[in-house]
């Protein structure tokens, strides 16, 4: 059985807390698409995707081992620096949801990890390769891969579907089609956000000298870690849900069907492989990618640029407040407490400020603002194949004036007969 300190101790249950953030604020990934197609009812779906999130933490640990050992250097790690680490995406986590935008969860565990081993034990405890290599190229490539896979089974799907098109069995087959993709999608985000808190306390155990160097995570860190999450996926994070299903673009089932099974395809394989993949990005990529799949949906690229801004912020932020709380815990016991209390304080008071405008599953379907479209679905829809020869569009004959016929002049008044005299 390993031996706990008290910082130990603190650590879990800090890694657990953001276990706990990440769940709610990726619960959109799984089901954002789902609810805004109508095909679950968003109290169902998000119990449905708390269930197998739960079932896909105990699937694989390969992402587990390499946030635990690939990383960063383990002989150069102390359970203060992951405190500091987990304080610095909690706080990112937490800001993003206030405002409601889909970033990293574990981009932010990643940029915290890496800012507070630098603060602590120098640039080198870093591994740069494997940072490179197992999370900044997949964070660029996910969403590209995503996105492009989506658009082109949007594109298929209507295709194959156009004889049925608006046909009730066809709407039903769709919005069965995307329950089981969605699953899909919690099953993967199970296998690969779960395991991203085993490996930061596998790490922490490690650091603290209850477990041996190279150990996989015990049994009772992945329990812990999987229950967690599906708590925090349940509450449900419903102001990212409502950017991911209403904001960045309007789906029909259809189109959901094929965001959902094109991100679960790349998640589950970036599991496989051992990276750390983000299942935001990898999301927000196909939901994007299935709006631009269909003739004439528009992608909401204002929202789209406050998430990628978010994106691009997410590792450096973190590494900025791990790196600060890494600083502070230096100080000893009592610096440790002070960044324990500044971390409760500020998410109590992050909580308050979203009880002014409260989202819940009540509106969390409020339809968005339109937007005009802007120049790449301007761009995509001029390459769209053309209407076949002899449909007409009822939109266009609406449009198109009829030709205006003027009267034919009147002939003009016969003469009157000269008058004879």
């Amino acid at each position: 059985m390993e031996s706990f300190s008290l910082i130990l101790a603190i650590v879990v249950v800090t890694a657990l807390a953001f276990d706990f953030t990440n769940g709610f604020h990726d619960t959109a990934n799984a089901m954002a698409t789902t609810i805004s197609t109508g095909a679950l009812k968003p109290k169902v779906a998000v119990a449905m995707s708390a269930a197998l999130n739960l079932v896909g933490a105990f699937l694989s640990v390969e992402v587990a081992n390499t946030i635990s050992k690939g990383l960063v250097d383990e002989a150069g790690i102390r359970p203060e620096v992951i405190f500091a680490a987990l304080v610095g995406a909690i706080l990112w986590n937490l800001l993003t949801w206030l405002v409601g935008l889909p970033s990293s969860s574990s981009h932010a565990l990643m940029g915290g990890l890496i800012g507070a081993t630098i603060a602590s034990a120098g640039v080198g405890a870093v591994h740069g390769d494997v940072l490179v290599t197992k999370v900044l190229l997949p964070a660029v490539a996910a969403p590209i891969v995503a996105g492009v896979a989506a658009m082109f089974a949007t594109r298929l799907t209507y295709s194959f579907g156009k004889k049925a098109e608006g046909s009730k069995a066809s709407e039903k087959g769709y919005r069965a089609g995307q329950i089981a993709s969605a699953g899909l999608v919690s099953l993967a985000h199970g296998t690969n956000d779960a395991q991203k808190t085993m490996g930061i306390i596998t790490l922490a155990l490690v650091a603290g000298g209850a477990v041996a160097p190279d150990s996989d995570p015990p049994v009772w860190v992945i329990l812990s870690a999987g229950l967690a999450i599906a708590l925090g996926t349940y509450l449900g994070g419903w102001r990212i849900i409502r950017t991911m299903g209403k904001g960045l673009t309007d789906l029909q089932p259809q189109q959901g069907f094929a965001a959902q099974t094109s991100a679960a395809t790349v998640i589950l394989a970036s599991s496989h492989l051992g990276f750390s993949l983000s299942t935001t990005h990898s999301v927000s990529g196909s939901v994007m990618g299935a709006g631009l799949g269909r003739k004439g949906g528009v992608v909401r690229w204002s929202t789209a640029t406050r998430m990628f801004v978010a994106w691009g912020l997410t590792l450096p932020a973190a590494a900025l407040v791990g790196a600060i709380a890494e600083w502070v815990t230096g100080f000893g016991s009592w610096g440790t407490g002070l960044v324990a209390a500044f971390l409760v304080a500020s998410s109590a008071a992050i909580w308050k400020i979203s009880r002014r405008e409260v989202v819940d599953h009540t509106n969390v379907n409020e339809p968005e603002p339109e937007e005009p479209a802007g120049v790449v679905t301007t761009a995509v829809a001029a390459v769209a194949p053309p209407p076949t020869a002899g449909a007409v569009s009822e939109d266009l004959t609406a449009t198109i004036a009829a030709p205006v016929t003027e009267p034919a002049p009147s002939p003009a008044p016969a003469a009157s007969p000269a008058t004879t005299v």
